[in-house]
């Protein structure tokens, strides 16, 4: 990814307790009450870039203006050059809106960047800790006079935000004002440029369906819709990087390119930056023929201009997914009987099941990753009690480890390595600020992930090298117990996750414990690691068979330690004695829980089948894929740590009279051999 001085997440500096190496350092938080203020060395100075946008407010006659922290196609992952909130605020966290007057600047965002952002923004702005817009309209309304109109550009604003912010502003006598041009691009005079390469076709090997097929699949849709759509509007990156099995490079950790797709049954357009489509390309999108599968290419900020054009004509309706269309694309498509609405559009709703080829690479995928997640973890557990490893040393190991696998194309997201108290904020990321030693009196979570050319994955484990206490051992399996219970459980096809993600906090319930955030999301083939609609959340839609997802109840103690189990699952047929059509998990990911940390005598009997069934499969299908890459030693190492359980409440550890006994086998074994 590329760096950018502005958008360094220097944030989280070491927490108090942090005996591990700890120096004497400056204070990690500014402080706006004393004369002058403290800033620390991670605050940005914003004074410079707010004096030029209020000079661009007051030449549009706007009182304040709106920053959302998201991009045109309202990405959970954006690209620097569309990071306009840090570029303003000096806040690098992932979710916030920022609010500009002439005379103040605000920022708000929720419970987990409270402390970077008290870290990263100087004196200028003030710290909302809220997220909901009704605090945001409170605010401008104390803050706007009357009759004050209140800017925002339309590429950034969701119909569901536009729509709530009016809401909230009715009778207020102060409204919102949409300005297509940003005015933080205007101020913004180093903003990144768009790549100038990087768009790529998916090679055949891991494709079941030609672009030709889906978009014909698509159409089918299209014409079977009762409301009769003339055409369908693609927004959301991932839309159009599926339909036509291409991949870019626009967005870190995710394999997507700016584009939008006006697809009619007819016709197709596809709005890009068209100087980066090579001849190849052209002559796989049939871009020189003008019939029903042959792909117009259109200059990508020419998309407005051109559904305006195609709304003017007679007898159009044009399909959008409310989710993923910005309000500028929305406000064009008038009178409202040319518009049709549904949350998803039908292309995320068809990807989200994967078919039998993508479910395969997916699978295969994950056996490649378990392999460099093994290697990771049997090094950590020879280099952590020699004293020398680090949050930052350990992500550096596990993305080599990755980068070793074949069709490896990097990181799916900025790694978790997060050691102590770190791992209980459950979005970490180490920064040099921040870095802990490892050592074997703390618990480590590591959450990380790879993009590969078939698939890609997401995987927590949470590892304790040394005695971890009765708290600890006691948390871990009640995390544990959430995740077999909800990998176990046997329903309906189109049982919505929400439904049933309260299996995973099940057993944290039953002790007073809880965790923070969703229990699970979607996952893509070589997309992105957090795949929309699949879900356990409300907005996610029914389960149906071949979706993937996460599986990832935790705990976390503040100050203390963090515990996270996270695999990824596919909804499979399962056949039940009375009824048919019903669905279970099958789990994914293929790397062993710590033994040490898992006590036996709270787990049922069906919970410990599941895991020793579980522990099966990783010796049936990492063992041989151990082999090929000639990893004996790590294959030993996943031999040992797959041991079935017994059946009695007791320890999971093996004593290491056992281990020995294991390893002299396994040596015996190779000896034959």
């Amino acid at each position: 990814m590329p760096s950018y001085g502005w958008l360094l997440a220097l944030y989280l500096a070491a927490l108090p307790g942090n005996t591990a190496g700890a120096v004497a350092r400056e204070p990690t938080e500014r402080n706006c009450s004393v004369i002058p203020p403290y800033l620390p060395s991670t605050a940005v100075n914003t004074s410079l870039q707010l004096k030029e946008l209020r000079e661009q407010m007051l030449a549009m006659n706007i009182s304040a203006y709106v920053i959302p922290g998201t991009d045109a196609h309202l990405s959970e992952y954006i690209a620097p050059r569309d990071a306009r909130m840090a570029f303003m605020t000096g806040f690098t966290g992932s979710a916030g809106t920022a609010v500009v007057t002439q005379t103040k600047a605000a920022l708000w965002t929720d419970s987990r960047y409270w402390v970077q952002a008290e870290r990263q923004m100087d004196c200028s702005w003030e710290l909302e800790k809220d997220v909901s817009i009704s605090s945001v309209a409170e605010w401008l309304i104390s803050e706007v006079p009357p009759g004050g109109e209140i800017g925002f550009d339309p590429f950034l604003f969701s119909l569901k935000t536009q729509e709530n912010y009016n809401i909230n502003l009715e009778s207020s006598d102060r409204g919102l004002k949409s300005i297509p041009v940003n005015l933080v691009d205007k101020v913004w005079k180093e903003r990144p440029p768009v790549q100038s390469d990087g768009l790529i076709r998916l090679p055949d090997r891991v494709i079941q369906r030609s672009w030709q097929e889906k978009v014909e699949h698509i159409r089918i849709q299209m014409r079977d819709n009762p409301y009769k759509p003339t055409a369908l509007l693609l927004s959301a990156l991932d839309e159009t990087a599926w339909l036509f099995n291409m991949r870019g490079n626009d967005i870190p950790y995710n394999p997507f390119f700016y584009s939008y797709t006006l697809l009619t049954v007819d016709k197709i357009w596809l709005f890009l930056h068209t100087e980066r489509v090579t001849d190849d390309l052209k002559a796989y999108l049939n871009a020189s023929c003008e019939g029903a599968l042959c792909v117009q290419l259109k200059g990508y900020d020419t998309i407005l201009d051109h559904l305006k054009t195609y709304v003017a004509g007679p007898g159009v309706k044009v399909w959008i997914g409310t989710e993923y269309t910005n309000y500028a694309l929305y406000e064009v498509i008038t009178p409202q009987d040319k518009l049709l609405t549904s949350s998803y559009s039908p292309v995320l709703t068809t990807k989200a099941i994967k078919d039998e080829t993508e479910q395969q690479i997916l699978r295969d995928a994950h056996v490649r990753d378990a392999v460099a997640v093994i290697q990771f973890l049997m090094w950590l557990e020879k280099a952590v009690p020699e004293g020398n490893q680090t949050e930052l040393s350990a992500l550096e190991y596990v993305d080599n480890c990755r980068n070793k696998q074949k069709d490896s194309r990097g990181p799916s997201f900025e790694t978790i390595s997060a050691s102590g108290p770190n791992a209980a904020l459950a979005h970490y990321s180490p920064t040099i600020e921040t870095n802990r030693r490892l050592t074997v009196d703390e618990m480590y979570l590591i959450d990380s992930g790879g993009q590969y050319l078939d698939g890609t994955t997401d995987i927590t484990r949470t590892i304790h090298w040394g005695k971890p206490t009765e708290m600890q051992k006691e948390a871990f399996t009640r995390v544990l117990m959430g995740n077999i219970e909800i990998s176990q459980t046997i329903f309906p096809s189109g049982t919505r996750g929400v439904n049933m993600e309260m299996l995973g906090r099940r057993a944290l319930w039953e002790v007073g414990l809880n965790y923070g955030h969703g229990t699970g999301h979607g996952v893509g083939n070589y997309f992105g690691v957090h795949e929309w609609p699949v879900g356990f959340q409300s907005n996610n839609i029914p389960f149906r068979s071949g979706m993937f997802t996460s599986i990832e109840p935790g705990y976390y103690k503040e100050n203390d330690f963090g515990i996270r189990i996270e695999d990824v699952a596919v909804t499979v047929p399962v056949q039940t004695k009375y009824g048919n059509n019903y669905l279970t998990f099958d789990t994914v990911s293929l790397v062993p829980y710590d033994r040490k940390l898992i006590d036996t005598s709270l787990l049922s009997s069906k919970q410990l089948q599941w895991l020793n069934k579980y522990y099966e499969t990783i010796r049936r299908l990492v063992g041989p894929e151990l082999d090929s890459q000639g990893l004996h030693e790590e294959k030993d190492w996943m031999l040992r740590n797959t041991e079935p359980f017994a059946e009695v409440g007791s320890s999971a550890s093996v004593s290491s009279s056992s281990l020995t006994l294991i390893a002299l086998a396994i040596a015996l074994l190779h000896d034959i051999v």
